[in-house]
């Protein structure tokens, strides 16, 4: 029986600098950093969490979607949950996190922007509405 997600993979062109955006930048943990044959495993994740994003080496461009333009409505892959998304936004911003908009906005499921990793892959970083956390439409 089914019992967990494991792995969403994000494709990057340089593991490394990867890893410091991920980690130094979103604040997620390193958790396997393996050599094998088919190349470097290398895993991070939100703390405490079960789900672990992969770093796979890929072409440029691989994670995004076709026509995409900063912007576009597009979410990324990933979605990341903040409880107070607006502050932490400062925080990655003084991290050197880059964003598809100059702040985040509201809308009708919380708040919402897109950070944008070296590759150009988009991570969407979200907060709940009150209505969705208390359970109150």
């Amino acid at each position: 029986m089914l019992k967990n997600i494991m792995y969403v993979t994000v494709y990057v062109t340089d593991q490394d600098r990867a890893l410091g955006f991920y980690v130094d930048g979103l604040g997620l943990e390193k958790r396997i950093d393996h050599p094998g044959p088919d190349g470097r495993f290398l895993t991070v994740a939100v703390p405490g969490s079960a789900l672990e994003i992969v770093l796979w080496p890929h072409p440029a461009s691989a994670g995004l979607a076709a026509g995409w333009q900063p912007g576009a409505g597009v979410p990324g892959p990933v979605f990341l949950e903040f409880d107070d998304l607006r502050a932490d936004f400062e925080l990655l911003r003084e991290r050197g996190v880059t964003f598809d908009q100059p702040e985040p906005e509201d809308y009708g499921f919380g708040i919402r922007i897109e950070a944008v990793d070296p590759d150009g892959n988009r991570i969407a970083l979200r907060q709940r509405a009150a209505w969705q956390v208390d359970g109150k439409a």
